[in-house]
């Protein structure tokens, strides 16, 4: 296992995964940067979708060159808030492959605006624009006779959404954020064997310590849980011969137990699973009151 690979990648804003094969099936933990979504518009459906897209762990970014629109007070959840035209904005962000990107404008002017924009430039991971099929025809048509490309404008998520016959705008706000939940997990393996763990944030300091030295160590990875667990699948710690640790698998009598046995697996390169049961009697006289299960891997590291 590359983990100096590993981490140069995440350091270098690459979304990454590394696969473990335990127990007869193949488990996928993927290291998945904070994506930009970026929302241009601020109206009602804004709203709603910023507070969903901060929930799906999206680092938000609002634009709005209205000042009454682009403030704080409308969108507490969001990253960053800006008030500014919609091309300045654009060109300001600097809108990459990784993006997200949502139209959500007043009118028909403006998305013309943020379209010619933004296909000046990198095409993001995702783009999607508001808009009845009507509308959204005679735009495209607009910025085709322009020259812009028709197989560019094909790839744009217009009307935006999923087709789950929205009619609020809390309900329009849910069909746009499936739709980004849908691109986002369109390369998700999920073939049958696979497991894909829950956690997928970049524990950079668990990366680090794995990475830049060459002393044994252990790691640990919660690959499956069941029942209240103090954390999800994907979790993961670290540790070495001096009982250092980076990371959590939870903690309690639960994580020192399992600790125990990956310092006896230290420098072995050997790996196994350990079930940790919190749900019976022994559990709840030592605290464990999450009352759940969790099935952990280790991996001795290091000759």
């Amino acid at each position: 296992m590359q983990f100096d690979e590993l981490y140069q990648a995440i350091r270098e804003g690459r979304p990454a995964a590394m696969t473990v094969e335990a127990e007869g099936t193949t488990f996928v933990r993927n290291f998945r940067p904070q994506e930009r979504l970026i929302l241009l518009g601020g109206g009602h459906i804004v709203q709603p979708l910023c507070r969903y897209g901060a929930d799906l762990g999206f680092a938000v970014t609002v634009v709005d060159d209205r000042p009454s629109f682009a403030n704080r007070g409308r969108f507490p959840e969001a990253k960053e808030v800006i008030c500014d035209a919609f091309p300045d904005a654009l060109r300001s962000l600097k809108i990459h492959e990784q993006d997200y990107v949502a139209i959500i404008t007043r009118g028909h002017r403006y998305d013309a605006d943020c379209l010619r924009t933004i296909l000046a430039g990198t095409f993001p991971r995702y783009l999607g624009m508001i808009g009845s099929k009507r509308r959204v025809a005679g735009l495209f048509q607009l910025l085709k006779d322009e020259g812009i490309p028709g197989e560019m404008l094909a790839e744009i998520h217009a009307p935006i959404g999923l087709s789950i016959n929205a009619l609020t705008t809390q309900e329009i706000a849910v069909s746009i954020a499936a739709e980004l939940i849908q691109c986002r997990r369109r390369n998700t393996p999920r073939r049958s064997g696979s497991a894909i763990l829950v956690t997928e944030n970049i524990d950079l300091p668990v990366l680090e310590f794995l990475a830049c030295s060459g002393e044994p160590k252990a790691l640990l990875m919660v690959l499956e849980t069941s029942g209240s667990t103090p954390v999800k699948s994907g979790a993961m710690m670290a540790v070495d011969r001096g009982l250092k640790t980076v990371g959590t698998i939870g903690g309690g009598c639960s994580e020192h137990a399992v600790l125990m046995e990956a310092h006896r697996l230290i420098g072995t390169d050997q790996c196994r699973c350990i079930q940790v049961d919190m749900r019976n009697d022994v559990a709840e006289e030592e605290g464990m009151v999450c009352g759940g299960q969790m099935k952990v891997w280790i991996q001795g590291i290091g000759g």
